[in-house]
């Protein structure tokens, strides 16, 4: 019976205090993108002219997020059933905002007026022996022009 009061006490810190933390990043999120906005982020074809490299440099911005005890458990449980995992949806796009959020403040520190040809990578850092914790880095990474 302790066990379950045990089990029970973490599942309800893990939601509330997930839950409370995922705001407080996603509002931090909104306030840098706000801040970051008059970067332009340009994807170029093949056959488009390349601007001038002279003033060219890459930047990288990356992080490692990792999954709150609830989300983790719920998603444990929904993926019994297959399907979408959208418990983890949101740690993916916070994951990818964080990154893109890093490299463009990282192209501004350079004093960079544009960033073109940005790529994301991610990776799946939980391996057998993590007794379920679930993680993901997330690498944002392209050229900063000045």
């Amino acid at each position: 019976m302790d066990s379950l009061i045990i089990f029970a006490v973490l599942i309800g810190v893990g939601y509330f205090v997930g839950k409370s933390q995922e705001q407080k990043h996603f509002a931090s999120l909104r306030l840098r993108e706000s801040q970051t906005h008059q970067l332009a982020l340009t994807n170029m074809g093949r056959l488009q002219p390349l601007p001038d490299a002279a003033g060219a440099q890459m930047v990288v911005g990356s992080v490692v997020i990792a999954s709150d005890y609830f989300k983790t458990f719920t998603a444990g449980i929904l993926s019994l059933f297959g399907g979408r995992l959208t418990v983890y949806e949101s740690l993916l796009e916070r994951g990818r905002r964080e990154a893109i959020l890093r490299m463009k403040e990282e192209a501004l520190s350079w004093g960079a007026t544009r960033i073109i040809n940005i790529r994301l990578e991610t990776a799946d850092l939980a391996s057998q022996g993590s007794n379920g914790l679930v993680s993901v880095e997330v690498i944002a990474y392209g050229t900063a022009l000045k």
